[in-house]
């Protein structure tokens, strides 16, 4: 974080504030990614927990909410955002935020913006700063979004002003929501991913249980807990790594393999993509219950790292190989009896945790995704042995990494392999069934399970 602070002036600047927006700025220039920097600031700074509150909601706040404080911005500084110092564009971004979707007063948010500005900025940038802060102070923040609404010119870009997606976002949720013929909850999917998501843990099996966390049963892991509030870290389990923080809808993804079926003592397990281990875990507390190994793998080496550290709660420790995952059916024929492919994808089912990647990326992301998403099914296919589990999982709803993606994967590797109802699996497994219209996949969402929108399809290869 050297990188924003360089050679600036300081100025009597709230911490929370100040990490706040050097986390933006990191997002932005170096393509750092907020849920991974935040948790280091913070603890680099000793906050308390009122003020880690505070930069965490300032933070997250303002990344879910960039697009429609851009055009707020547009509006009151009379120029577009594009020809503002991008700095000083994220000063103002991080005082919209506090002025416009917080309970904060609006002299202590403009006064330390300017301050803040004059970190970042020359004395006339502080001088813009205030002008422009006190134009939208002048105007209440519903009037705000009336005329920001106002000036947009079609369904679509009003939908994106009004929730900050991206149009092509909006269009991608759509046609997948129509395809569920569920396309009247797109402006509530939308509303969801601007809202917080809870803390959600997963208790290892045979490590830990849920009743032994200070949380709320999860709806439908049944290894599930959340919490309300607070740093998660603070409970045993989390510290001693026996129970880890995880999306409900990732728990989902790894027990929809390791309950596909009973398992037999002996069998081989492969965690494909593992990094940053979470599922890894949970698989691997499931196949030592029932007699099973793991190995995971992971190319990148930092990520194959926090796998390690992920497993490192087993003894003896799962082994975890760097292994480029479209080579690993020439390493490894015909060698697993359930494998899990988490394939790297855009990522759009996470924008609650992770709001930064709604403008990061790009529809041509989901077509060069493609290729490496079919060449790792793929190399997954030849390791796995014949009638053996395969688990294709994506963090995204988009269909081209989805039910498109599975569809030309099946037509491309013939009879060799065929679906499994993912849907009678997890039925199975779940405390409270799923809302989802039928099909063999399990489409997961923000606003309905309160979960990321994970894809989960099982795949069986054919003896």
């Amino acid at each position: 974080m050297s990188a924003p602070t360089a050679g600036r002036r300081r100025g009597t600047v709230q911490p929370a504030r100040q990490i706040a927006l050097d986390i933006l700025i990191a997002v932005r220039e170096s393509d750092a990614y907020a849920n991974l920097l935040l948790p280091v600031r913070l603890e680099r700074a000793r906050l308390s927990e009122a003020d880690a509150g505070l930069c965490t909601e300032l933070t997250y706040g303002t990344l879910r909410l960039r697009g429609y404080y851009d055009r707020v911005i547009e509006l009151a500084a009379r120029r577009p955002a594009a020809e503002i110092d991008p700095r000083i564009l994220d000063v103002l971004r991080l005082a919209c935020h506090q002025l416009l979707s917080m309970r904060v007063a609006q002299h202590a948010a403009v006064d330390e913006a300017v301050s803040l500005a004059g970190t970042v900025g020359s004395n006339s940038a502080t001088g813009f700063v205030n002008g422009v802060l006190r134009t939208i102070t002048r105007t209440p923040a519903d009037e705000w979004r009336e005329r920001v609404l106002a000036v947009t010119k079609t369904p679509d870009e009003r939908l994106a002003a009004e929730y900050s997606h991206p149009e092509w976002v909006i269009r991608a949720f759509r046609q997948a929501l129509v395809t569920e013929e569920r396309e009247i909850e797109l402006e509530t999917l939308l509303a969801a991913d601007n809202v917080a998501p809870r803390v959600s843990l997963t208790a290892l099996p045979g490590k830990s249980t849920v009743e032994e966390l200070d949380a709320y049963a999860s709806p439908f892991s049944p290894v599930g807990a959340t919490v309300d509030r607070g740093d998660p870290s603070r409970l045993d389990a989390v510290r001693h790594g026996t129970a880890r923080v995880q999306d409900e809808g990732s728990q989902l993804a790894a027990l929809a393999l390791s309950r596909a079926r009973p398992i037999e003592p002996g069998e081989r397990w492969l965690d494909l993509c593992a990094g940053p281990g979470g599922k890894a875990a949970l698989l691997a507390a499931e196949a030592a219950l029932g007699g099973a190994t793991l190995l995971a793998n992971e190319l990148i080496p930092a990520r194959a790292q926090l796998v390690r550290n992920a497993l490192a709660v087993f003894s003896p420790a799962p082994e975890v190989l760097e292994l480029d995952g479209t080579a690993m059916g020439e390493a490894y024929p015909e060698a697993f009896d359930r494998i899990l492919l988490d394939a790297p994808c855009t990522g759009l089912g996470a924008l609650r945790r992770r709001p930064e990647a709604r403008w990061r990326k790009q529809p041509r992301d989901v077509a060069d995704l493609a290729e490496l998403q079919f060449a790792l099914l793929k190399s997954a296919v030849a390791a796995l042995k014949p009638g053996g589990v395969l688990a294709y999982v994506t963090c995204s709803p988009h269909l081209g990494e989805t039910r498109v993606a599975i569809q030309s994967a099946v037509r491309k590797l013939g009879d060799s392999v065929s679906l499994i109802n993912t849907q009678e699996v997890l039925a199975a497994v779940t405390l409270e069934p799923l809302d989802l219209p039928a099909a063999e996949h399990v489409q997961l969402w923000p606003h309905r399970h309160g979960t990321d929108a994970m894809f989960i399809q099982l795949i069986e290869k054919r003896r």
